[in-house]
């Protein structure tokens, strides 16, 4: 059995992270000077002071898809970004009625609230 150098993968491991992060930082700039600093869901304006909130989404999901003319990029806040993704998962999990092995909730827990306040008692 062969072994393996720990610090040999903590070289490339380091590398690694380092030139994911260089890409990002890459297509993060350029999509900050192409578009204007707006959520391109929510309509959200941004400024140097939370522009920190503002995410490039990669319309394909492919984040070595970078074409420099942006067209695969739009900027989204931290909210509508993670909501895009999370949309994704479940259109990938083929719009069941579960995620992740657990029931989704069905029960509404205010249904008969209108009546409850007009002192209605319910069926």
């Amino acid at each position: 059995m062969k072994t393996t150098d720990p610090s040999k993968l903590d070289r490339i491991l380091a590398e690694a992270r380092s030139a994911a992060k260089k890409r990002d930082l890459d297509y993060r700039e350029q999509a900050l000077k192409i578009y204007p600093w707006i959520c391109g869901r929510c309509a959200r304006e941004f400024t140097h002071a939370n522009l920190r909130e503002l995410t490039v989404h990669h319309r394909d999901h492919n984040h070595d898809n970078n074409p420099q003319d942006g067209s695969n990029w739009e900027l989204l806040c931290v909210y509508c970004h993670d909501n895009e993704h999370q949309r994704q998962l479940e259109a990938g999990s083929g719009g069941s009625s579960t995620t992740g092995g657990h029931s989704i909730a069905t029960h509404s827990p205010f249904a008969n609230l209108k009546a409850l306040l007009d002192g209605k008692k319910t069926p």
